[in-house]
């Protein structure tokens, strides 16, 4: 595996990037419940992303479709045939969601709530099974 710090890509290890999507999974809860949805809109969708980069890392799908912000992985996962069919229609529920405050005001509820952190979930735990399948387990490891 591949460590480059001074790569966007390659800064972390595949399941250093899971790591770090699931405590921005944490925030974006953190701002639900602080009734803050724009910002648990832009933390759900980089939780997904920084997954995304996990996958990206191990070089199991093209970089140059994927792109390199998050948003970007985002977009480019809705359209990846090779994913499942609920991992696409969670990213694109990430891709379409209108950010909190533009010109029609959205009614929040729990629900809407719960599919936006649903979406996340679903995408990180693609990004996560490509991660346990593709790359190797040291045999000491705990993981």
């Amino acid at each position: 595996m591949k460590v480059d710090p001074e790569h966007w890509l390659y800064k972390h290890t595949p399941r250093e990037w899971i790591r770090a999507a699931l405590s921005e999974l944490e925030r974006a809860k953190g701002a639900l419940d602080a009734r803050d949805r724009k910002a648990a809109l832009a933390t759900c969708r980089r939780a997904a992303g920084m997954a995304i980069n996990g996958m990206l890392a191990l070089d199991v799908r093209p970089i140059d479709v994927y792109g390199q912000s998050y948003m970007d992985h985002i977009v480019a996962l809705s359209n990846d045939a090779e994913a499942p069919k609920v991992v696409r229609e969670s990213a694109k529920l990430l891709v379409e969601t209108p950010m909190p405050g533009a010109d029609v005001v959205l009614l929040r509820t729990a629900n809407t709530d719960n599919k936006m952190l649903d979406a996340a979930r679903d995408v990180m735990a693609h990004a996560y099974a490509m991660v346990l399948k593709h790359e190797p387990v040291a045999p000491d490891s705990n993981e």
